[in-house]
């Protein structure tokens, strides 16, 4: 699944008429980069939510052939932010165990790997697995702790603050992590994750490569230019 239905508000005035997920980055949109990954690792179906102005995000992507997958759309109306928007989409999902990313990141995280990590959380009952990334300066205190292969939100005696780390957007989810969700109502995320991590039930990983949360324009800016350097 790919989240698409925010309403962009640090990005205007370019999301007045354009969703974020639309908005190029290197001669194509931000969200493409996404879908020629999770094509590439082998992800044939994949789910977007939308909200605003999620009818143009249906007639530039379509059915998704052109891409090389099928996709399905979860239309929101009103964002219902993530775990809302999830637990909604989750008749369109097929799969325990499914991959979310944020539309709004740029990243080179190779999705092939996800295959592995679905199969150990099958065995091992885990509820989510996050992928974490240094702190941007636009985030300095980061989200989470990583302990080994634990993900945990809380700080304990010996931990250092150095090993707090944000969470970048990407991570595979459960569908039992959603099951006091209700559909078409604003819900967010990060409460289930924190109640899932007091019971040592999701994993993580520190991913040192590229990523970007291109929220605002000065970054989509700098993104685009970096892009079609290294193209040029």
């Amino acid at each position: 699944m790919i989240l698409a239905a925010g309403k962009g508000e640090r990005m205007r005035p370019l999301t007045d008429h354009t969703p974020k997920p639309l908005l190029p980055v290197g001669g194509k949109p931000l969200i493409l980069w996404h879908l020629e990954k999770l094509a590439k690792a082998g992800f044939g179906r994949i789910v977007i939510n939308h909200a605003h102005l999620g009818d143009q995000i249906e007639e530039v992507l379509g059915d998704g052939a052109a891409f090389g997958v099928e996709l399905r759309y979860s239309r929101e109306g009103e964002p219902l932010e993530t775990a809302g928007g999830i637990a909604t989409a989750l008749p369109l999902i097929e799969g325990d165990i499914f991959p979310v990313v944020n539309a709004d990141v740029f990243c080179d995280f190779d999705f092939g790997r996800f295959a592995g990590i679905m199969a150990r959380m099958q065995s091992e009952k885990t509820l989510a697995h996050l992928v974490l990334v240094d702190n941007p300066s636009h985030h300095p205190r980061g989200d989470f702790v990583l302990e080994a292969d634990r993900v945990t939100d809380e700080v304990l005696p010996l931990t250092p603050p150095a090993s707090r780390l944000t969470f970048s957007g990407i991570g595979l989810y459960r569908r039992e992590l959603f099951a006091s969700t209700e559909p078409w109502k604003k819900s967010p995320l990060a409460p289930l994750l924190k109640a899932a991590m007091k019971n040592g039930r999701v994993t993580g990983e520190h991913y040192r490569g590229r990523w970007m949360d291109v929220g605002t324009p000065e970054r989509l800016l700098a993104l685009d230019r970096e892009i079609t350097h290294q193209h040029c």
